[in-house]
């Protein structure tokens, strides 16, 4: 997969069909857009391309808005070669850029720039000088500009329609089941295993303890069942998200528990799809107490995990050629 940054208008860009957006997440609705985009350019032998941006407009134009991410650019891009998109453009979006009138961005970007050929886009997909130019105004300029226009409707599941937005307001909420449904895959965090205060070992539930990644959506403090994949294997595990308040808040953590295996895992790379909600996190009366708990966590997490039915490995995204 190619990548490129700005634009580089090429003849030996056979029929750019191609789509446009941020994609964090590439939920059901991304991929759905990304689907038809592929099955075209391989049906006119033409590119299958994808435009993005860098950085993320909301950081330029609400730069007050904290906006967190569900997806690292690594991940994405990873997941596009996965889906099959031949070349990812990345423009730099600058306040500069964000003037462009929706004919300039028409022009410029879409016809000079990349020389579409056919677009997809979802239905209320806005561009332009104040996001003023909408799908009637896309329709007319593609026709002048030579440029096939395809609106999609938004994907929606059990009636609510998926948007990156929503996934990471039920991740926020603790929701990871309805998250899940609208990704089409767990929600997951990937980090360096770090050496700890050894409390887990201590207690009798040896962890495996990553820092959370500055920028990515977090689901509130507590404990969830999960699975582990690491070097090709699914491991079922359970985990904590918190700050151990009952022995004096500390760094907020993420703390992995295999289930039924001790592995030594200082120094390695880790991914943990976070399956399902167990429990807040709360204060314990002592740390006998505490271990207690933990217990009954594991066997709420194995329940969930068995109920899942992931006992079976997670395919893990293979990195980049």
């Amino acid at each position: 997969m190619k990548i490129s940054r700005g634009l580089t208008p090429s003849t030996s860009r056979p029929y750019s069909v191609v789509t446009i957006g941020n994609f964090d997440g590439h939920h059901h609705g991304h991929r759905a857009l990304l689907d038809r985009v592929v099955a075209t350019a391989r049906r006119e032998a033409g590119t299958a391309l994808v435009l993005t941006f860098d950085p993320h407009p909301v950081k330029i134009l609400a730069p007050q808005v904290n906006l967190m991410f569900l997806t690292t650019p690594e991940e994405k891009l990873a997941r596009f070669e996965a889906a099959g998109i031949d070349e990812v453009v990345f423009l730099e979006f600058t306040t500069a850029f964000a003037a462009l009138s929706p004919a300039q961005f028409a022009k410029q970007v879409l016809c000079d720039g990349i020389g579409t050929r056919e677009l997809y886009v979802g239905e209320h997909f806005a561009f332009g000088k104040g996001r003023a130019g909408r799908i009637a105004d896309l329709l007319k300029l593609g026709a002048q500009l030579g440029f096939r226009v395809h609106p999609m409707a938004p994907v929606t599941i059990d009636g609510e329609v998926v948007s990156s937005t929503r996934i990471r307001q039920l991740i926020h909420a603790g929701e990871l089941q309805k998250a899940i449904r609208l990704l089409g895959r767990p929600y997951s965090i990937e980090g360096t295993v770090i050496s700890g205060a050894h409390r887990g070992t201590e207690l009798g539930w040896p962890t495996a303890n990553l820092r959370l990644p500055e920028g990515r959506v977090i689901p509130p403090d507590g404990v969830y069942a999960a699975q582990v994949s690491w070097k090709g294997s699914g491991l079922n595990a359970v985990v904590y998200i918190g700050t151990r308040p009952t022995f004096g808040a500390g760094e907020r953590l993420l703390e992995v528990s295999i289930l039924d295996e001790r592995l030594e895992l200082y120094g390695e790379v880790i991914r943990v799809d976070l399956l399902g909600f167990i429990r807040e996190d709360r204060v314990f009366a002592s740390a006998e107490a505490l271990t207690r708990q933990i217990a009954l966590d594991v066997d709420a997490a194995r329940a969930q995990l068995r109920d899942a039915g992931t006992t079976v490995s997670l395919p893990a995204l293979q990195p980049r050629s």
